[in-house]
């Protein structure tokens, strides 16, 4: 017999699916405040962490500007798009995704990984590929 523990499996795959792809459709797809902040709400724990490649945001609130404010610099068609489903398991998912204008050519691809808690985004971090210049 083997002393190993074996944790319970998690939500599973389909889980870490809907939560990041609402993500990026319901904060970093939407434009109006309001409605940006009760996603959070509902996706995020109470004290998230975002980290991008220039540093950390801390708080509901701040990822909300840094959203709106993303959306604001790249125009009223800029939208992030999930690049296939997202895979997880044991608090870790990842979504890989491309973003640009409606129609456009793509301006920036990269991915999110989540560390999840309690079926809400507790970190949050936005890796962005590198561009061949």
């Amino acid at each position: 017999m083997s002393n190993l523990a074996v944790e319970a499996p998690d939500e599973g795959a389909t889980a870490y699916d809907q939560l990041l792809r609402a993500n990026l459709e319901r904060i970093f797809n939407e434009r109006d405040a309001a409605k940006r902040t009760l996603a959070l709400a509902e996706l995020y724990d109470i004290a998230p962490v975002m980290y991008e490649p220039t540093g950390a945001v801390r708080g509901q609130a701040a990822i909300s500007e840094v959203a709106g404010n993303l959306l604001k610099q790249f125009g009223p068609t800029f939208r992030f798009t999930a690049d296939g489903s997202a895979v997880g398991h044991h608090g870790l998912g990842i979504l890989r995704w491309t973003a640009g204008p409606d129609g456009g050519p793509i301006a920036v691809t990269g991915a999110d990984a989540a560390k999840i808690v309690g079926g809400k985004i507790a970190k949050l971090w936005v890796l962005l590929d590198q561009t061949s210049a």
